[in-house]
């Protein structure tokens, strides 16, 4: 190309004209990357959102995160619970039985005693001196009797030779007779006399434990006296009285025509054992305010744990139902078609079953219909379900309000409340009664 042809091309580049068109042209096609990039993003986001709000309709779409166990066979102890009270096995009111000025007291309070130890002694002079009276009567009267025994002798041998009248010898024989009499009250004098000396030794009548001394040293008491000396109280063994609903007397009836039954004694909260025993007594009526039964356990009490006035929670055992079904009771959910748990597929989906229910052996109730022995069961997160719902199971000892439940199944768990599945598993039921019907 010529010289003068190129110089004119560099001229006509380098004009201001050009410059502008070719500014304008990269800022269209910076304006055109522009909005591709954005029509992209704003699709993407949109995708996602549609994404979002299809698992939001679909619970089966994300999974929810919920503790389970296995239902599981296992021997159930059919216990019954109740509320009661400890009484002392005995309570002796330590009274005078006669009258007389109070000489010592041998006990200290709160000390125990066993039957027969002296706790008190009254001044024994004035008994001591009644019974020498008595005794000297009775000798007095002997005498006589004596000697009349020996007239009798007498008359009769003369009345048989026709020496005296018959009526002296009969008469006689009415002496010897009255002597006698006077001779059995002088001995029953005697003996009251010294029933009366030992009175003045006052003894505790039982083994037990004194409590605050009601009277000192130097004052008179008499028999009458409504307070006596002391309290002395029985506390090994010690007796519990509780009350049992009136619809639980004919399984405690039928159980007990098998043998003796057993009572374990808890504290107030229900956990630790204090002492274990045996029923005793089942009242012969039912309070007809309260609708129960009172029972009566006798338990040995030798570290003396349980003390009279205690509040206490008893539970009887009545039987035990061999290989038995059972579940944590916080499976167990509530609605309107009755009772239902959510049984965990392969599919790792839920179903709400309905089930039946029996006993509830403490944090544990069985199931007599609705599950297999083998499949997994919700026990916590119940509140986020519905049939068909995804689940990520977490381990159940580990998993918050689930894993006691869970523990419980596997261990068979510590014994608690009768009720506790009418706790536990109502908290979800306003929220699955969809998932139930």
């Amino acid at each position: 190309m010529p010289d003068h042809t190129l110089d004119a091309a560099r001229g006509a580049l380098a004009s201001p004209p050009f410059r502008r068109r070719r500014r304008i042209g990269l800022t269209l096609g910076a304006l055109v990357l522009v909005a591709i990039a954005a029509a992209w993003f704003a699709r993407r986001g949109a995708a996602a959102s549609s994404a979002a709000a299809q698992a939001a309709r679909d619970p089966a779409a994300r999974p929810v995160p919920v503790a389970a166990t296995t239902a599981a066979r296992r021997d159930v102890p059919l216990d019954v619970d109740g509320l009661g009270t400890v009484i002392a096995y005995r309570t002796v009111t330590v009274r005078p039985l006669v009258d007389g000025r109070l000489e010592q007291v041998l006990f200290e309070e709160g000390q125990a005693v066993k039957a027969g130890q002296v706790l008190a002694q009254i001044d024994p002079r004035p008994f001591q001196i009644q019974l020498k009276q008595a005794e000297g009567a009775l000798a007095r009267d002997q005498a006589l009797l004596l000697s009349a025994h020996r007239d009798l002798e007498r008359y009769r041998a003369l009345a048989s030779e026709n020496l005296i009248a018959q009526q002296q010898a009969d008469g006689q024989v009415a002496t010897v007779g009255q002597l006698e009499g006077a001779v059995r009250i002088d001995q029953a004098a005697v003996e009251s006399a010294h029933l009366n000396l030992d009175y003045a030794r006052i003894t505790s009548p039982v083994d037990g434990v004194t409590g605050l001394r009601q009277v000192d040293p130097g004052n008179v008491v008499h028999a009458s006296d409504p307070t006596g000396l002391d309290i002395v109280t029985q506390l090994d063994p010690i007796a519990v009285v509780f009350t049992l609903p009136q619809d639980q007397l004919p399984a405690v009836a039928a159980a007990r025509a098998e043998g003796p039954l057993t009572v374990d004694v808890h504290g107030r909260d229900g956990t630790a054992i204090i002492g274990s025993g045996r029923l005793e007594v089942v009242d012969n009526q039912i309070n007809v305010s309260t609708s129960t039964v009172r029972l009566k356990a006798v338990l040995p009490n030798p570290s003396h744990a349980l003390w009279p006035n205690q509040f206490v929670k008893a539970r009887l055992h009545l039987s035990v139902q061999k290989g038995a079904l059972v579940v944590p009771a916080t499976a167990v959910q509530r609605g309107p078609s009755g009772s239902f748990v959510y049984v965990i597929g392969a599919d790792s989906t839920v179903t709400p079953r309905p089930v039946e229910l029996g006993a509830t052996p403490g944090d544990l109730i069985v199931v007599t219909r609705g599950v297999d022995a083998g499949e997994q069961v919700v026990v916590d997160g119940q509140a986020q379900l519905r049939a068909g719902s995804k689940v990520a199971v977490r381990d159940a000892t580990t998993g918050g309000g689930g894993g006691g439940a869970g523990g419980a199944a596997g261990q068979g768990g510590p014994a608690g409340p009768r009720n506790a599945s009418s706790g536990g598993a109502g908290a979800g039921a306003g929220g699955h009664e969809d998932a139930a019907r």
